[in-house]
């Protein structure tokens, strides 16, 4: 099937070439999300009419696509999760996570869709470079460092949890005894 290109995509082509495409991908993605029209004699006469007017529809969304590229370019994120020893991840660290904490340092409105993580989701502790397709043939990259978090307790060698706690034993006995005086003044 021949449609007209009304946004540059990726390897068809410009706006206002002609590509031929199967008609399932024309019908069910470039129609829809008004990426092209077909190649009718009509359309070929009313695209050229309103070129000037895609082009700079085109340019404008190229332009914001590169402030927001300017914004998260070479950014410098530390997400922190929970980890063994070895260093292996208790879960992962996916597109999601990565969209949120890059949102979070630069608000540049960045969706988990545009994050590209060739490699799947991250599952070790260590250091990555992210990179991210805003469209319209804008990339950026980011240096993403995963961490284990600091856990104030302790794990003994059977793997029950050890709690620290913070009060010494006078506060201890001090609240005891306090909680006797109520129960006593309760009956």
């Amino acid at each position: 099937m021949n449609v007209i290109l009304l946004e540059k995509i990726g390897k068809l082509g410009e706006i206002g070439d002609t590509a031929n495409v199967k008609s399932g991908y024309a019908r069910n993605f470039l129609f829809p999300k008004g990426k092209a029209i077909p190649a009718t004699k009509d359309n070929l006469d009313h695209f050229e009419k309103r070129k000037a007017e895609l082009l700079a529809s085109h340019d404008a969304k190229v332009a914001e696509a590169q402030k927001r590229a300017a914004k998260v370019s070479e950014l410098s994120l530390t997400i922190e999760v929970n980890a063994s020893d070895e260093g292996k991840l208790f879960g992962s660290v996916g597109t999601r996570e990565v969209a949120e904490a890059i949102n979070a340092k630069s608000g540049a409105d960045i969706v988990k869709a545009e994050v590209l993580m060739p490699h799947g989701v991250i599952r070790d502790l260590g250091d990555f470079d992210i990179s991210l397709d805003l469209g319209y043939d804008v990339s950026a990259s980011i240096s993403l460092s995963v961490i284990g978090l600091q856990s104030s307790a302790a794990v003994s060698d059977d793997g029950s949890v050890i709690e620290e706690l913070d009060e010494s034993d006078e506060d201890l006995e001090k609240s005891s005894s306090e909680d006797d005086a109520n129960t006593d003044s309760s009956e």
